[in-house]
């Protein structure tokens, strides 16, 4: 397999093409990554950006929830995290105009398809604790949720376990089951 590194600069060409408009790119490493997703780990994405949304609206807090259009440069890099929060302390409007927020999350959440590459997967965990994101790795399949915090030791939650918001989200809680709905043909 040959892998073809490109400059950022070649990278925001390439997403730019009429051709790419409705698709989802990474830049990863130096190279493009389609972000193909289903229709399953969309909802699972799609739950969790709505209950940080729904936690934020009742507590009357101000921040931003993104789902997998969003983009953010993360240590350099371009990444298109499924879910994100960012408070308003840390930007208090988001980008207007196309391209990647200059600033990472403060939680991402990467929902994990069929065709994610570990490597890949690996190297944006690295880099969004790099940057002081928490993320939290969704495996639907498996039914849990790897959190990774910055400075701290892996926790893998399941079906019984509960989310917290930690210091990103103080209060924020959620129930591992509230984001798996049921499967065709499980």
């Amino acid at each position: 397999m040959i892998i073809t590194r490109v400059s950022l600069e070649e990278f925001e060409r390439f997403i730019d093409r009429p051709e790419n408009a409705d698709r989802r790119f990474e830049w990863i490493g130096g190279e493009i990554v389609e972000v193909p997703s289903n229709p399953y780990s969309s909802e699972i994405a799609s739950l969790i950006a709505f209950f940080m949304r729904l936690f934020l609206h009742q507590h009357g807090l101000k921040g931003h929830v993104t789902g997998e259009g969003g983009g953010y440069t993360v240590m350099g890099e371009r990444y298109a995290p499924d879910a994100a929060y960012i408070s308003a302390e840390r930007q208090q409007a988001l980008p207007y105009t196309e391209g990647h927020n200059p600033f990472p999350p403060q939680l991402a959440v990467e929902v994990v398809s069929p065709s994610d590459r570990v490597p890949k997967l690996l190297r944006k965990v690295g880099n969004y604790l790099a940057a002081g994101t928490v993320v939290w790795v969704v495996y639907p399949i498996e039914q849990e949720v790897e959190v990774y915090v910055p400075n701290q030791p892996v926790r893998i939650f399941g079906m019984q376990d509960t989310l917290d918001g930690g210091n990103v989200l103080p209060d924020f809680r959620l129930a591992v089951r509230e984001i798996f709905p049921p499967r065709e043909g499980a």
